[in-house]
């Protein structure tokens, strides 16, 4: 499968957001809201999900994949990038696109944001989808594992590195495809990207993460329907982490995949796709009648 064949028929553009000042890589699909606006994880960009958006187009959304800030073709601030950098660059997106309310879909740091988000700015989150997200551990070894493996793949001209660094993510490494690989390397290889790769991890720092860390007292003043996924092989964190997380925010739902790691809406796309529509038309329904 191909990143394109995955989009053949959908309708989408793709191209440039002003996005408060910064220049944000949007995939557009679809072209009735509600909006769903996916949010990937650490080092990663859009195409992260492109196994999801025809599905949802097809359900009747009008689907956000962006690059999040000095990710992907994002500009990025010549500063550490924290999560409220990250929230503040979501709400600037959605005020560009004029969406006063979406359902947010985020992937590991993508979770972390849309989480934030949904603590911070309650009134433009419609719903939200913890996808194995992080945000709420510091696991030195995962830490440095995260740091290491994109340092390593961002700083060396090597292919085979940047497909190590995505078969981390995944249960089956039958999941990179060899497009994927060259998608992300080539992203990796911008001299703009290597020269902010520092500002991109500082959260794999102890005292920069445990600061942008989200409480359980955070997590209990989210108000919006949620759904937590998770895989049972998660490589970054356990099924306990996501089962906490689910825990402390007032009625969420869990569902755990097996035999999948990191990018669950990719690995299982077909059982996410199916569920996800599902929980958003529920979160749809309870709107209309509020």
């Amino acid at each position: 499968m191909s990143i394109w064949t995955d989009l053949i028929g959908v309708p989408f553009c793709l191209g440039p957001v002003d996005a408060g000042g910064t220049e944000t890589r949007a995939l557009v699909a679809g072209r009735e809201s509600p909006d769903v606006v996916f949010l990937h994880g650490t080092s990663g960009h859009l195409e992260a999900f492109s196994r999801n958006l025809g599905p949802h187009v097809a359900a009747g959304y009008r689907c956000h994949a962006i690059d999040l800030l000095g990710h992907g073709y994002t500009a990025g601030p010549g500063h550490p990038y924290e999560i409220l950098d990250y929230v503040e660059h979501l709400i600037a997106y959605l005020d560009a696109q004029q969406i006063a309310t979406a359902h947010l879909v985020g992937e590991s740091l993508g979770g972390w944001v849309a989480a934030r988000a949904a603590v911070l700015f309650p009134e433009r989150v419609a719903s939200l989808q913890l996808v194995a997200a992080g945000g709420t551990k510091a696991d030195p070894a995962v830490m440095r594992r995260i740091k290491e493996s994109t340092t390593e793949a961002v700083l060396t001209d090597d292919p085979s590195l940047t497909r190590r660094r995505l078969e981390l993510l995944m249960f089956d490494p039958a999941d990179v495809s060899d497009e994927l690989v060259a998608v992300r390397h080539r992203i990796y290889h911008q001299p703009s990207f290597q020269a902010n790769l520092a500002n991109l991890l500082c959260l794999q720092e102890m005292e920069v993460r445990t600061r942008n860390l989200l409480s359980t007292a955070e997590l209990g003043r989210i108000a919006c329907p949620t759904l937590v996924v998770w895989g049972t092989n998660n490589p970054f964190g356990a099924v306990p982490e996501a089962s906490a997380m689910a825990a402390a925010i007032p009625g969420a739902a869990l569902e755990v995949f097996p035999e999948c790691g990191h990018w669950p809406q990719h690995e299982h796309a077909e059982e996410y796709n199916a569920l996800s529509v599902a929980f958003l038309a529920k979160a749809e329904a309870t709107r209309s009648t509020h």
